[in-house]
Parts: structure tokens; sequence; C-alpha cells
């Protein structure tokens, strides 16, 4: 009787592992989940990708959102933090609170090396010459990933994000005041024209149109 018991109470307290079913996902699971993955994104992440990343329902997801909002901005009793959490473009990702804009930029100005790189220098001359233009067109006309440069170019504050494509939420980026002064220009009109100082102008322009396009 006792061996019939306790077999009875072992099969009714059968783990969901041992059943093969997922485990259950608490709503401090899917906040911890979306820091991080918000702590590495580029780009604004819409309610469906995150829920997908994390492996939660979209209303979870939603839920969870305006948790960590409400915690970054200090209205869950603790301090504000130096971090947001802003809804760009129709997404969700991590930026510096306004306020420290300026601290952030003068501190990474500070450990940044004097010179750009030739990698650098490349990815700003797109930039200049084909803004507005997002990340991934960028790279689709240097042909490799330039997703480090480009960060260094706003830690130097080189270019700046201009908007958030209505329908895809990818930012697009554009040349600042402070590349102007380093070129000692005044307007981008003054840039010279690329296809004289190229040899195969004509088809050089022609992959950096398609480029864009794609």
């Amino acid at each position: 009787m006792t061996d019939d018991a306790s077999t009875g109470s072992t099969t009714g307290s059968e783990s969901s592992a041992a059943r093969g079913d997922a485990p259950v996902v608490t709503a401090t699971d899917v906040a911890r989940r979306l820091e991080a993955i918000l702590l590495i994104v580029e780009e604004p992440q819409s309610l469906v990708s995150l829920a997908a990343a994390v492996g939660a329902p979209v209303p979870a997801v939603r839920q969870a959102i305006e948790t960590l909002v409400d915690d970054y901005d200090g209205k869950s009793g603790g301090p504000v933090r130096g971090f947001e959490l802003r809804e760009v473009g129709g997404g969700w990702r991590l930026y510096v609170r306004e306020e420290l804009d300026d601290l952030v930029s003068e501190y990474v100005g500070g450990q940044a090396p004097s010179r750009l790189s030739q990698a650098a220098l490349e990815t700003l001359a797109v930039i200049a010459y084909k803004q507005p233009v997002t990340r991934s067109q960028v790279a689709s006309i240097r042909a490799v990933n330039v997703d480090s440069v480009v960060r260094t170019l706003l830690a130097r504050g080189l270019i700046t994000e201009l908007f958030a494509d209505a329908e895809t939420g990818a930012i697009n980026y554009g040349t600042t005041d402070a590349l102007l002064v380093h070129l000692g220009i005044n307007s981008l009109d003054e840039l010279p024209h690329i296809s004289p100082l190229l040899d195969g102008a004509d088809e050089v322009g022609d992959n950096l149109d398609e480029g864009v396009r794609r």
C-alpha cells in the first residue's frame, strides 16, 4: 500500500521537464532576456522580433518593456539610470540619456586615437556622398561589415542618426557639422565631385547606385 501511494505521488508530481514540456518563462525571465538582447542590438527591434528572440509571447514582451522603461526612468522606486529604453521607428533600443550625451561623447573622444583608420575613412566617404544612407546600404557598397566603424564615427561625432525608416526601422545616417569643420568647408556642396578622381568613374558610380538600391 505504501509503495502504491509512493508511486502514485511520484507520478502525480512528475516534472514538466520529464514530460518534455517547455519550461515556464516568468515575467522576470522575459525582462532579463530582453535586457541581454537590447544590450547588443545595433538597430531598434520590433516587439515581434524581440518576442522571437526571447521565446515569449508579444503581450508578455510588451509588458516587460513597460516594466523596464519604468525601472530605468526611476518610477519603480530606484534611481534614474544613465540610459533609457526608447521606442524609435516602431522598434526598441537602449540609448544614453540626452543630458549625458556630451559627457559620453567627451569620454569616448578622449579614448579614441587621433587618426581614423582606412576603413573608417572609406565608410565616412560613402556616408558623406550617399546620405541619408542605412548601415546595410553602406555595408553593401563596401562589401564588408561596417558595424564597428559606424560606432566609431558616431562616437567621434562625425556622423549622426537622421531618422528611422518607417517600414524597416533601419536607421539612416548622415554627416554632422563637425565633419565640415574638420574638412574646412561650409557645406557638403563643396565636397569634390568623386567621378573625376576615380579610374573607371562611370562603372564605380553605377556600383554605388546599385549598392544603395539593394
